[in-house]
This record gives C-alpha cells, structure tokens and sequence, in this order.
C-alpha cells in the first residue's frame, strides 16, 4: 500500500523521511493531488540507470534500422573473433 502524506508534513520532516525505504518512497500531496515522490537513493539510481540504457538500447535500435543490421558473423569478423 502507498505511503501518502500531506506535503504539509514536511514540517516535521524527520518523521517523513523515516519512512522512505528502498522499494517504498513516500509520495507528497499538495491540495489533495499527487504532487512530489521522495525516493530512496538507491531505486533513484537504478531509475537512472534504467533510463540510461533504455535509451541507449533505443538509440541502437534505430541505428539498426536505419544503417541495417548486421549478422553474429559481421559482428564476430568486425571484432576479430
């Protein structure tokens, strides 16, 4: 189940981040509406990192596309394997 505060409890903040876990951020309401997530540093480096190679991954699908595919075989004789 989702922690959800009022981001008025930040007045008390301690209290608060007491309660950001890995795998459990707190999520901040402001009038009633989602408005902040307070993550651990831990899952918002591997957010990070997830982003990264998602679009790595995507950059060389469309280099793929666009500049064709290769085989194993091209690839193993381009490295010399």
């Amino acid at each position: 189940m989702p922690n959800i505060k009022p981001v008025s409890d930040l007045r008390n903040y301690n209290e608060v981040l007491r309660d950001v876990t890995a795998g459990a951020p707190v999520f901040l309401t402001k009038n009633g509406r989602g408005r902040y997530a307070l993550v651990d540093i831990v899952d918002y480096e591997k957010t990070q990192a997830t982003l990264k190679l998602m679009a790595q991954l995507a950059e060389g699908e469309k280099s793929g596309r666009e500049k064709c595919w290769l085989s194993i075989e091209e690839v193993e004789k381009s490295l010399g394997v």
